[in-house]
């Protein structure tokens, strides 16, 4: 497996990947063409985005996007989207690839890794497993605009 930082020139491969990994259970999301595209693109082709992927054979099997965001105790590493093919998962590669974003993170001078996910999906249980501790006196909240 290699794991290395990509950038916008993969957004095909990330567009694939993000489809295969998020349109079934449990996310079921439903992308049209054009909006994928835009988030791809405003996830990865920013100056503060930071990705990266993980390859099995030359093929793309998982990413993490995000963001660098500076902050008082440091500069922070926001993950806007991680995934892992399904086919691929629960086999150790998304906690393998999570200990080298860690590492890589530490060198560039990173501080903390910021995300969200829901509470009832499998992903809740691999965060914690990873070492993220969820920080109750924080709430999320959003307002639809219609």
């Amino acid at each position: 497996m290699d794991i290395q930082e990509i950038t916008i020139e993969q957004i095909e491969d990330v567009k694939r990947l993000m489809l295969a990994v998020f349109s079934g259970e449990p996310w079921n999301d439903v992308w049209e063409e054009d909006q994928l595209h835009a988030y791809i693109t405003q996830l990865m082709g920013e100056h503060h985005s930071l990705s990266y992927g993980i390859y099995l054979h030359g093929s793309l099997i998982g990413v993490s996007l995000g963001r660098m965001k500076s902050w008082c105790e440091g500069t922070e590493y926001w993950i806007e989207e991680f995934g892992i093919l399904p086919q691929m998962q629960r086999n150790g590669i998304g906690s393998r690839f999570m200990r080298e974003i860690e590492k890589a993170l530490i060198k560039r001078g990173i501080t903390h890794i910021v995300l969200l996910t829901e509470r009832d999906v499998p992903a809740y249980g691999f965060y914690q497993r990873n070492g993220f501790e969820e920080k109750k006196e924080y709430v999320f909240f959003a307002k639809p605009l219609n």
